[in-house]
């Protein structure tokens, strides 16, 4: 039986930054305990919500 988290599918998203930013991004998430992606998906939500962008549920993207 699996444990864990339930599978989220997910998409790859690529991007560019100068060495110095991966760098400090790669700090900022073993400080937060995290990975590079997860530390990314958190900066990534905690914008939108500053805006106020909403993020479609997973039940709303699959209809």
């Amino acid at each position: 039986m699996p444990r864990g988290r339930p599978k989220t599918k997910t998409t790859t998203m690529t991007l560019r930054v100068t060495p110095q930013l991966k760098a400090a991004a790669e700090i900022a998430a073993d400080r937060d305990n995290r990975s590079l992606t997860g530390l990314i998906e958190v900066l990534i939500l905690n914008y939108c919500k500053g805006q106020e962008i909403p993020i479609a549920s997973k039940k709303e993207t699959s209809q």
